[in-house]
C-alpha cells in the first residue's frame, strides 16, 4: 500500500509529532510505502523538518516540500500549491492521501482528488472553524471544508469533540468518522523525575511548588489567562512558580503581561525545547494548567498525565476526554479565570489529591495513548477502505 501524508508545516506541535509519529510506525509495516509532503516551516514556533529526514534517513526523495504550501490564506500561492500537490501525486500514485491540518487538508484532498487516488482521509487535530473566531471567518473556513469534504472518504479526529462539531456544521455522516488519540512515546514520560538539578538549572529549588504549561507562545493558547490566574493565588502561595514550555510570537507580550503583573523571576521561560526533552520539565511540574481556547485535544494534557501529574484544563473541545472531573483533574469553564486560581490552590494544598490524580490519570494514558495503538488503529481504517476501493493492502 502506498500511502502519502501532507500537512502544512512542521513546526514543534502535537498534530506535527503526531503525523511523525505515525509515518515512522507505519514505515515498519511490510508492503507499506509512505511518502510526506510538507509547506515550508518557517517562525519562532521551532521545527521538525529535520526529525522527518531522519525518518526517511536514505530516502529523502520520500520528504518533499512544496514553498508555496504556507498557511496563511494567499490565493496566487494556494493555486500554485495545489498544482504542485497534484503533479506529485500523479507521479507518486499513492492508494491513499492522509491530509493534515487546516490548508493542507483542503488544498491536498482536492488535489488528491484530482489526481485520482482511490481512498482520502482527513485527520482533525483541531478546529478550522468554531466561536474563537469571527462570523465572516467561520462562514469561510465552514464552506471550505463542506467543499473539501465531497472529497473525502473517511475522517480521523484527535477527539470525539470533533466528530461532534462537524456533524453539526452539516460536513459529513456519522459513520465516516474514526477517534483516534494522538499517541506518543509514553517511556520518557512514564519515567519522569522531579530533577532537581533541572529545577535549579531554571532558578527553582525543591520548595517552589511549580504550575507548568506547555504549548507554543500562541494565540488561543491560553497563557494571558493563566498569567492572571497566577497573579491571584501568589499571594497566598508566594512560593508558587509558573513554567512556560514552549516558545512563539507571543513571546514579547507575555514578557510584558509578566511585568505588568509584577510577576518578576515568578515565571520561567523555557524557550524552545525539543519534543524528546518535554518529558524532563514535566517531570519537575507539580501540576499543569492548560487554560487554551482551542484544541482538539492537547497533547500536552496526556503527557502530564502519563507522568503522574493531574491537570486542569478548560472545557474546550475534546478536553473532557482526558482530563476527567475529580479524576484526572478539574474541567474549568472556559474564560472563568476565578476558578482557575480557586482549583490551583486546591492542589497546592493537598498533596494526596494531586498524587491520587496523577496515579488514575497514567493508567488512563497507558491504555489509550500509546504510538502503538495509534498507529494500528489508523493502518485498520486504512485497511478497511482500501478493501472497499478493491485495493490490495
Amino acid at each position: 500500500m502506498r500511502v502519502t501524508h501532507i500537512i502544512t508545516r512542521l513546526v514543534l506541535g502535537g498534530a506535527q509529532e503526531n503525523t511523525l509519529a505515525t509515518i515512522r510506525g507505519l514505515r515498519e509495516i511490510p508492503g507499506v510505502e509512505i511518502n510526506l509532503i510538507s509547506g515550508p516551516t518557517t517562525g519562532p514556533e521551532g521545527s521538525l523538518e529535520n526529525a522527518a529526514l531522519e525518518i526517511f534517513g536514505n530516502q529523502p526523495s520520500d520528504f518533499t516540500i512544496v514553498p508555496e504550501l504556507v498557511r496563511p490564506v494567499h490565493p496566487l500561492k494556494d493555486f500554485l500549491a495545489l498544482q504542485k500537490l497534484e503533479k506529485i501525486l500523479r507521479v507518486q500514485k499513492p492508494d491513499l492521501v492522509h491530509t493534515h491540518s487546516g490548508k493542507a487538508g483542503i488544498l491536498g484532498r482536492l488535489a488528491a482528488k484530482r489526481a485520482g487516488v482511490p481512498v482520502i482521509i482527513h485527520h482533525i487535530h483541531g478546529p478550522s472553524f468554531g466561536v474563537f473566531q469571527d462570523a465572516a471567518a467561520n462562514f469561510v473556513f465552514t464552506a471550505a471544508e463542506k467543499y473539501a469534504a465531497k472529497c473525502t472518504d473517511h475522517f480521523f479526529c484527535s477527539a470525539a469533540a470533533m466528530t461532534k462539531l462537524y456533524l453539526a456544521a452539516g460536513i459529513g455522516k456519522p459513520e465516516m468518522f474514526t477517534r483516534i488519540f494522538s499517541g506518543f512515546n509514553l517511556e520518557p514520560f512514564l519515567n519522569a523525575t522531579n530533577d532537581l538539578a533541572l529545577r535549579q538549572q531554571l532558578g527553582l529549588d525543591a520548595s517552589h511548588f511549580v504550575i507548568g504549561k506547555i504549548g507554543r507562545l500562541f494565540k488561543l493558547k491560553g497563557h494571558a489567562d493563566l498569567l492572571n490566574a497566577f497573579a491571584k493565588i501568589l499571594p497566598q502561595i508566594p512560593h508558587a512558580r509558573l513554567l512556560f514550555v514552549g516558545d512563539g510570537a507571543l513571546r514579547g507580550e507575555m514578557e510584558t503581561q509578566v511585568r505588568a503583573l509584577k510577576l518578576d523571576g515568578k515565571v520561567i521561560f523555557t524557550g524552545l525545547v525539543a519534543p524528546s526533552e518535554v518529558a524532563r520539565y514535566v517531570g519537575i511540574m507539580d501540576c499543569l494548567a492548560h487554560l487554551s481556547y482551542r484544541e482538539a485535544l492537547s497533547r500536552a494534557l496526556p503527557q502530564a498525565l502519563a507522568a503522574g501529574k493531574p491537570v486542569i484544563a478548560y472545557d474546550f473541545d475534546g478536553a473532557d476526554e482526558i482530563c476527567l472531573e475529580n479524576e484526572t483533574g478539574f474541567l474549568i469553564r472556559t474564560g472563568d479565570i476565578e476558578t482557575a486560581a480557586q482549583k490551583l490552590l486546591t492542589f497546592a494544598g493537598d498533596a494526596a489529591l494531586r498524587e491520587k490524580f496523577g496515579r488514575f490519570g497514567r493508567v488512563f494514558v497507558k491504555e489509550n495513548f500509546s504510538v502503538e495503538k495509534m498507529v494500528v488503529d489508523q493502518y485498520s481504517v486504512y485497511q478497511q477502505l482500501a478493501a472497499q476501493r478493491g485495493l490490495r493492502a
